[in-house]
């Protein structure tokens, strides 16, 4: 069943609610689509958002590398092809992952419609759901108490909390939250690289006793030495997040010491869902937990990560909340989100459809 047609175009979906991390202030987000259509009119969707701090693609140069001299060789192409398809994708865009990202999850969207099963049936699914994580900024007190209420009040009992720029006033938020709201929520911090080794280990050592499941990428993403020297208890707790792009950032990762004990796999940081599972393998391998996560992104793509997340046995953990904000969005359909418990429903590919 060959490739007959490939459409590309960008729209952005708007973040409702605006916030801030340890760099940078969101606000706009623009997403680029592509849609592949089979020769029997079946089509697959992909969806790209790339964050240019983390791995160097703007926006820019994502639409750039979609643009047709770029992705013509794949029409007229059998999408049975399929491994083979993605391997071409990853070796003619090596510099743009996110724009890689877009075409291999149309590729899986399009030949698991083709075969008529969900992408996580033909991956091979472990896992049925699992409760995601809802994103609070940086914030002063007062602001992550009221949101992490709202996010409570939404069903929601997992907290990803952005951290990274005073540590005394992010104890501070951590002892508040536990404060006011007990053991109501699961707390996950994210310190974007914000933190040195002596602060991590101050940070880890003064909120012990408050339960933090994991501290996601503290030291700056080059610094995989030093965090290999830290106490064998704090590796265990961090997850690495820019430190981990390719299968061959989590190759050096793994080599004794363990870096981290978990991985945060971002289908825009590494190419898509082809490269995501090499990643995972990896993870599985060195025994390290798998914790998938994303950017501000269309349904398209949160739910294609959701699929592959939950075809791999060493996932622990979800922060797939990058669609909810948004405005508005290009499809309908994809992951099922009740009581803040993600799920894949049981439509063909993603279950996804243009609106």
């Amino acid at each position: 069943m060959k490739i007959k047609d490939i459409k590309v175009w960008s729209a952005d979906l708007v973040n409702t609610k605006p916030y801030t991390i340890a760099f940078k202030t969101v606000d706009e987000v623009l997403n680029a689509f592509v849609e592949i259509t089979l020769e029997n009119g079946v089509t697959g969707i992909g969806a790209a958002n790339p964050s240019e701090y983390v791995t160097g693609e703007s926006f820019e140069q994502c639409a750039k590398a979609l643009e047709e001299n770029n992705i013509q060789f794949l029409i007229g192409r059998d999408i049975r092809e399929l491994n083979q398809l993605t391997f071409e994708v990853w070796k003619k865009l090596p510099k743009n992952p996110a724009a890689r990202a877009a075409l291999d999850i149309a590729l899986y969207d399009a030949y698991t419609k083709f075969l008529g099963i969900p992408l996580v049936k033909f991956l091979g699914q472990k896992i049925k759901s699992l409760p995601t994580s809802n994103t609070i900024g940086i914030k002063n007190v007062e602001e992550t108490l009221k949101e992490a209420k709202e996010y409570g009040e939404r069903g929601f009992s997992v907290l990803k909390v952005k951290l990274g720029i005073d540590l005394e006033e992010d104890i501070e938020r951590m002892v508040k939250l536990r404060e006011k709201f007990g053991k109501k929520f699961v707390i996950r911090i994210d310190a974007n690289q914000g933190y040195t080794s002596a602060q991590t280990i101050e940070f880890y050592n003064r909120t012990k006793s408050l339960d933090i499941e994991l501290i996601e990428q503290p030291l700056p993403a080059k610094a995989i030495e030093e965090a290999k020297k830290l106490p064998a208890d704090i590796r265990k707790v961090l997850a690495a997040d820019e430190s981990l792009l390719t299968p061959a950032d989590a190759y050096e990762l793994v080599i004794p010491p363990v870096a981290t004990g978990i991985f945060n796999i971002k289908l825009m940081k590494c190419g898509g869902v082809s490269q995501a599972l090499k990643i995972a393998d990896i993870g599985s391998l060195a025994g390290v937990d798998l914790f998938w996560g994303c950017n501000d992104e269309s349904i398209v793509s949160i739910t294609a990560a959701l699929h592959a997340a939950f075809a791999c046995e060493n996932t622990k953990y979800i922060d797939l909340d990058g669609s909810l904000d948004l405005a508005k969005d290009e499809v309908k359909g994809g992951f099922i989100l009740k009581d803040g418990i993600m799920s894949c429903s049981d439509k063909p590919g993603l279950g996804v459809e243009r609106i």
